[in-house]
């Protein structure tokens, strides 16, 4: 059984007077909007502490990382390494029906990434941030998007 890390989640909790909710029940694109905060936040500080950068030259490195094809690629790659329940979460946040429609991405990579964001929202709400950034790291080396 893997452990959990509290990490900042019972900090907000008691700083905003958060309720507990059962994250199970929120829509798949709620779990996407979260979790692409959060991945964003873990990819700019992969970037970050790799070395002070003029903050155009970070962006582009993040951007890189970021974009529904790399999330799709990366997705793609950890496909075998999920559980039955992160299957469930990421084909959720896959095949729900957003109002956005992809700019720079075809709808099946958007698909993907959408689904990919539903994940990590999933397992940064239920505090699961070992699983979250194992994940991450798996994706970034197996999709060879991981810069050296």
């Amino acid at each position: 059984m893997e452990k959990s890390i509290e990490g900042i989640m019972p900090y907000l909790e008691q700083a905003f007077n958060l309720p507990k909710v059962d994250i199970r029940t929120y829509s798949p694109l709620v779990l996407a909007y979260i979790g692409d905060g959060i991945y964003d936040i873990i990819i700019r500080t992969i970037i970050v502490t790799k070395g002070n950068s003029q903050p155009n030259k970070l962006h582009k490195r993040t951007s890189r990382l970021v974009k529904a094809s790399a999330q799709s690629a990366m997705i793609e790659a950890v496909m075998e390494e999920l559980s039955e329940e992160e299957r469930k979460i990421y084909k959720r946040g896959r095949n729900a029906k957003s109002a956005t429609v992809a700019k720079n991405a075809s709808m099946v990579d958007y698909r993907r990434a959408t689904g990919f964001e539903a994940l990590m929202g999933y397992l940064y709400l239920q505090g699961q941030f070992e699983r979250m950034i194992n994940l991450i790291k798996s994706g970034l080396e197996k999709s060879e998007l991981e810069e050296k």
